[in-house]
């Protein structure tokens, strides 16, 4: 992974942290996209922070546009960012939330998706790997906005590893089951996926080890199976 062009968005919280801690440590070339981010969060040489809103297409096109510019290539993009709301039965969700969730979860990803793929296509090798999370797949009661986003997510990159698979692109989601970041508010923590578990799997992902995987939906479920 030495000086490969890594974009990671949501970069930094509970699990960007963790993902762009693990990614630095291979010695690639870290783009860290958030809202609100600067280079001082991760104060090393080969971090470049970069403040953008993903949900608007307009700022996802203009991030791809800025990190081809300054350094040629985007080799990994990894899509940590997302966000819950729920707690209701799907006849008293209002619209807002559903927005948001697609908004977060799917819309974000798309974009930026669809903005690195003809820089992908052109390089003739990629990776797009993405968090979801086990509700994409194993839906929940009670939070079937952020459950069908997921899944909106789920399909959109096993959509994109079917259309690429001709030119050295893989796309991959990972599904962690509930994680142990800080603003988990559990007594118990011991049954919750710790972060860097997911991270290093990003990794493997991103990295030569991971090159014939594409198209999959890898669990992280741990004690929570």
């Amino acid at each position: 992974m030495k000086d490969r062009v890594v974009l990671i968005t949501g970069a930094k919280g509970g699990l960007g942290t963790a993902v762009t801690t693990a990614f630095l440590g291979t010695g690639a070339r870290i783009v860290g996209v958030s809202r609100a981010i600067h280079d001082s969060d991760f104060p090393v040489p080969s971090f470049t922070a970069m403040a953008a809103d993903l949900t608007s297409r307009a700022a996802a096109s203009k991030l791809v546009s800025d990190v081809a510019a300054r350094f040629q290539r985007i080799d990994a993009l990894v899509h940590v960012m997302g966000g819950f709301a729920g707690g209701s039965r799907v006849e008293e969700t209002d619209d807002a939330t559903l927005d948001l969730m697609l908004d977060l979860n799917y819309r974000a990803a798309f974009y930026v998706i669809r903005a690195v793929l003809p820089l992908m296509r052109r390089q003739g090798s990629g990776r797009i790997l993405a968090v979801a999370s086990r509700q994409g797949v194993e839906p929940a009661a009670n939070v079937g906005a952020y459950s069908a986003s997921k899944a909106a997510l789920v399909a959109l990159v096993r959509t994109v590893a079917l259309e690429n698979r001709d030119a050295g692109i893989c796309a991959n989601t990972v599904l962690p089951a509930t994680m142990d970041t800080p603003g988990n508010t559990a007594t118990d923590r011991s049954p919750l996926v710790p972060p860097a578990d997911v991270a290093a799997l990003l990794v493997h992902l991103a990295s030569d080890a991971g090159s014939q995987i594409t198209g999959a939906a890898i669990p992280v479920y741990g004690r929570q199976l």
